[in-house]
């Protein structure tokens, strides 16, 4: 039976979500928004990508900022932070929810002194200072390490320290400038030519310690941003703390989060480096310790085979056969003479028992006619006849007096 009315669509979860997708896709509204919320539920994961949520009274928003942009981002909030999130809305497929891809966080009440870092970072931005292709690569193996920042930096000493310990082979040349206040711009400037012009080192450290804004306003300066994308010398930043960002840090060639890890960032670990060395010693070893084993091998082979193969051992060899032929020869004659004397006397004692001697000893008698024939049957006498009777310790003459023979 047909049914009454025509069966509704069937729809897959992944169908109706791709469809959804692309409904969101097609609103230009939602592909560039700001979004003002408080932060709740944030949390920076192990990949760098920074996950929170923003909620009003009446709703929540999910929202997701890529380890990219959170790179670039100058601060990111905690719980409880009002601010507002620029980004575009998209589906996230597997959860079935839609979320916030955030790429730019600013926090509200921030002041004029944030929006003029806004506008400077977009104008010096557009004019490609913080551009990827300009960046200069750091040297694996510096030999001098120009370091910029207060004489007075708690930082300083463990800077210095790091790189005593890392790389004591660098020569490291501190060139100190005011880091806060009113002359510290022209002061980091003239401090940054002076190393990049005059001393030529292999690579730069701007640095300085953690702080707020206004502490951290000189590293924002158009001026100094301009100087550190001209110089010719490698620039490494390490200003503040790690979720403190300046615009010395977009230009400079590459940011560590702190003065201390951009000591670590310019130079190699000396263990590291003796292990590579060791490494490699081992590896250009290995091949001639390889072709000294061989050789060894193939001379121990030919002396054998010279040894089997040298006139003298041949004379060994048949001096041996002939000891073991002699030893052969030795047990056949002896045996062979033990054989005979087994033989001999077998015989000795055949012929022993055949003696006539001994079957006069068991006292039989031989008896002789005078004619000197031996008496074998009664028909050879006759009664009167004299013969002699042999026994074991003489003779005996006899006479016969009566013959009886059996029958």
């Amino acid at each position: 039976m047909l049914p009454l009315f025509e069966s509704p669509i069937n729809w897959t979860v992944s169908q109706l979500t791709a469809y959804l997708q692309q409904l969101i896709a097609e609103e230009d509204v939602l592909r560039d928004l700001w979004v003002v919320g408080e932060v709740s539920n944030a949390t920076r994961a192990t990949s760098g990508h920074f996950y929170f949520t923003l909620k009003d009274a009446n709703a929540s928003l999910r929202c997701v900022m890529w380890r990219q942009q959170v790179a670039y981002q100058l601060f990111l909030p905690k719980n409880g932070d009002l601010i507002v999130a620029h980004g575009y809305i998209d589906l996230y497929p597997p959860a079935g929810v839609y979320q916030l891809y955030a790429d730019n966080l600013i926090a509200l009440g921030a002041g004029a002194l944030f929006q003029e870092f806004l506008q400077r970072k977009e104008k010096l931005e557009k004019e490609g200072l913080f551009d990827a292709s300009r960046k200069k690569p750091i040297p694996a193996f510096p030999h001098k390490i120009g370091i910029v920042t207060s004489l007075k930096a708690a930082a300083l000493q463990d800077m210095i320290n790091t790189l005593k310990r890392r790389y004591p082979l660098a020569e490291v040349i501190i060139a100190p400038a005011a880091v806060q206040g009113d002359e510290a711009v022209p002061s980091l400037i003239q401090a940054l030519k002076q190393l990049d012009q005059e001393i030529k080192p292999d690579v730069i450290i701007l640095a300085r310690g953690g702080g707020s804004i206004e502490d951290l306003w000189a590293f924002n300066d158009e001026a100094l941003v301009r100087t550190i994308a001209a110089l010719e010398t490698p620039i490494v930043t390490g200003i503040g703390h790690e979720t403190d960002f300046t615009l010395a840090d977009f230009a400079s060639d590459l940011r560590a989060p702190t003065p201390t890890a951009a000591a670590e960032m310019v130079t190699p670990n000396l263990l590291d480096l003796q292990a590579t060395v060791q490494n490699l010693s081992q590896r250009l070893q290995n091949p001639f310790l390889n072709r000294l084993n061989s050789n060894r091998t193939r001379l121990s082979q030919l002396t054998h085979r010279l040894h089997v193969s040298s006139p003298l051992n041949r004379i060994n060899i048949a001096r041996q056969r002939l000891d073991e032929w002699s030893r052969r020869l030795e047990i056949h004659f002896t045996h062979t003479l033990q054989q005979q004397r087994y033989n001999v006397e077998l015989f000795f004692h055949r012929l022993e028992a055949l003696n006539p001697q001994a079957i006069l000893e068991r006292g039989y008698a031989i008896l002789i006619k005078k004619d000197g024939a031996i008496v074998r049957s009664v028909s050879q006498v006759k009664v009167g006849e004299v013969i002699q009777a042999r026994i074991q310790d003489g003779r005996l003459n006899t006479h016969i007096e009566e013959i009886s023979q059996d029958s």
